[in-house]
């Protein structure tokens, strides 16, 4: 197996020789545990052989897997165990569930969704009334990639809705131009450095559902303050399209228009101010004797010390202490006071 073949199967950089160390592979291989024993049982076996033989340099073909977790849905039974397709049972406003060939009522159940059980949702579907950027959406949304999770399509308007917002916040309806807010104060500024840290370490540790949740409380923020700058856009598209794809290509390349810059596909992550992470205040709980009482914004970097006196010192505070002995106070920056009194 000649250099060029080698790169085709270990998809290897077209500048390395495939007898250097590490000449290609795939970092990451997510697949059900099932593929132990089929497609990553077949590319492991007839990678080993190319490796023994002496035509590929490295004795794996996958740096690391990972099993995503099962995808559920309800699946129905006759009477007699067979298996009715969910496209052909109706399902009333109290669960019932009633195959529409013979009216006679079904029993739903949840499994996983396969084939075999006749529970499949069709993707065209769902792409037909919501959109393919809704559906990655849903699918990345769901909860965590390890975990077993139920499918909902009612579930995907949420993400459909998410996605008008995002338009509606970068896109003038009526007249299909960019909308463009007035550069903001660094408070507000501080919203893209975070929404790109936190994505970015999101995607790292593959919990995409994190890295989307971000992206909303970005949208719903950047929404209430009055819109982005071209620059937030431009950072904020850069995050998106991974996630969705179609809009964010349309978006950068409104946001382009009259220049070549490519596909956003091939644009970098954007970068973030590690300062930019932190808030410059924090706000402080106040109990007494375990209960919330007072709520204090000081801060961020005040020690326990300085919070202990300005807690005592409130106002508040010292209304529902007077005439009390203090006989502790427990101080922790960042996040509470709690006062012991007798």
């Amino acid at each position: 197996m000649g250099e060029a073949a080698e790169r085709y199967w270990m998809h290897g950089p077209k500048s390395r020789r495939a007898s250097d160390a590490g000449a290609g592979g795939v970092d990451l291989y997510i697949g059900g545990a099932e593929h132990a024993v089929l497609h990553l049982l077949y590319a492991r076996f007839w990678h080993k052989v190319l490796f023994d033989l002496g035509h590929v340099s490295t004795a794996e073909p996958f740096a690391k897997l990972f099993h995503q977790g099962l995808i559920t849905s309800h699946a129905f039974q006759r009477d007699d165990r067979s298996l009715v397709p969910i496209d052909e049972v109706d399902v009333a406003a109290d669960g019932t569930a009633v195959e529409r060939a013979t009216g006679r009522e079904v029993k739903p159940i949840v499994a996983k969704m396969s084939k075999s059980l006749k529970n499949v949702v069709n993707p065209d579907d769902v792409i037909q009334e919501f959109g393919a950027d809704t559906f990655r959406l849903y699918e990345m949304y769901m909860g965590p990639l390890d975990a077993s999770k139920p499918w909902n399509t009612d579930d995907t308007i949420g993400l459909y809705r998410f996605l008008q917002r995002v338009w509606r916040l970068a896109i003038d309806v009526t007249t299909g131009e960019l909308r463009s807010a007035a550069p903001a104060d660094d408070e507000v500024e501080k919203r893209p450095h975070r929404t790109i840290g936190r994505g970015g370490a999101a995607i790292g540790r593959r919990a995409t559902n994190t890295a989307i949740a971000a992206m909303i409380e970005f949208v719903n923020a950047a929404t209430s303050s009055g819109g982005l700058t071209r620059d937030q856009l431009d950072r904020f598209v850069r995050i998106l399209a991974p996630f969705a794809p179609h809009m964010g290509e349309e978006l950068w390349h409104k946001l382009g228009a009259g220049s070549d810059r490519g596909s956003v596909a091939h644009a970098a992550w954007p970068e973030y101010d590690e300062a930019m992470l932190h808030d410059s205040e924090v706000e402080i709980v106040v109990q007494i004797l375990g209960k919330v009482r007072a709520k204090l914004v000081v801060p961020a970097d005040t020690d326990a010390e300085a919070l202990e006196a300005l807690a005592l010192e409130s106002e508040k505070v010292q209304e529902l202490i007077a005439g009390k002995t203090v006989r502790k106070v427990i101080a922790v920056p960042g996040r509470l006071v709690n006062i012991v009194v007798s």
